[in-house]
């Protein structure tokens, strides 16, 4: 039994940063219809970022808490990330959103490579390590517990709150949902659709990044081609969860986590992605909208 409850601990901590993810994913989709494949790499950039500003930390001074590390390392690394979203929003998406549906899909994948090169370039191939920043762990009834993981989980629940606050009790969340059912009679209504689409891209960003962020701290080490399959794992999770419903793709992601988790703690580790998958799968046989997603209505 405790060592059950230690998987569902770690699928808690990987479902965590899997969730953060995924909301950027079904943001876009929500808005736009779009499903943004550069997400990913965005991810990626952040964890390089936040690396970065960790080694600047390093040789500039002598001795920095670890807090305070984390919390520039984070604020670093959005600034800097959504700044790159907003640039590839304005000048890769934004032209062609008026256009056939796999333009966008195209350019997004092509975002993709061009951001995944770009760091395998200027950073190197290899793996790039940093020492342990939190090694406390806790034993609490046979049962593990890293600060890193409390970090992770008490950090995602935070900014969903915060997220939560944003998009149901502000005037920028009315009018993300504005433009998610209706981007035309929004425009009509006085919604600046283009801002608010940026604003999107923004925040999904810095969510991305802060994954990015507890992802290097959590493994100590980032390649840049870790774009890829977390970014994949997260766009399976806002499909499980239901494609443009931000609970939904928190829960997707939990749910991604834990099954992996369990699948490498009782089966295989080599099957756990095909695990994942095929509980995809057998769940959009049966509800092809996702656990939490609506069914999409035509408009005539």
């Amino acid at each position: 039994m405790q060592y059950f409850i230690q998987q569902l601990i770690n699928g808690l901590t990987l479902g965590s940063i899997y969730g953060l993810i995924a909301i950027g994913y079904t943001m876009v989709y929500g808005i736009i219809g779009m499903i943004n494949f550069a997400h990913g790499d965005i991810f990626m950039v952040g964890a390089f970022t936040a690396l970065i500003v960790f080694l600047i930390l390093g040789a500039m001074f002598y001795s920095v808490p670890v807090a305070a590390a984390l919390l520039i390392m984070m604020i670093v690394s959005m600034l800097l990330v959504s700044l790159y979203n907003w640039v590839i929003e304005k000048i890769a998406y934004r032209p062609l959103r008026g256009s056939f549906r796999l333009a966008p899909l195209i350019t997004a994948i092509g975002m993709s490579i061009v951001l995944s090169n770009f760091v395998q370039v200027t950073q190197g191939p290899r793996n790039k390590p940093i020492p342990p920043m939190v090694s406390q762990v806790y034993n609490v009834y046979g049962v593990s517990i890293s600060l890193k993981q409390i970090i992770i989980v008490v950090v995602t629940a935070l900014l969903l709150v915060i997220f939560w606050y944003v998009v149901n009790k502000t005037s920028l969340g009315r009018a993300q949902r504005a433009c998610e059912q209706d981007r035309k009679m929004a425009a009509l209504l006085g919604v600046n659709v283009d801002r608010t689409i940026s604003i999107t891209f923004i925040i999904g960003a810095s969510l991305a990044a802060v994954a990015g962020t507890l992802f290097l701290m959590y493994y100590g080490v980032v390649v840049f081609s870790d774009g890829f399959v977390p970014g994949v794992k997260a766009f399976t999770a806002a499909v499980l969860g239901g494609i443009g419903s931000i609970p939904g793709a928190v829960l997707g992601g939990l749910a991604i986590g834990f099954i992996e988790s369990i699948w490498s703690a009782y089966f295989s580790i080599d099957y756990k992605d095909v695990a994942a998958f095929s509980i995809l799968a057998i769940v959009l046989i049966f509800m092809p909208s996702g656990i939490l997603g609506r069914p999409e209505v035509e408009k005539v």
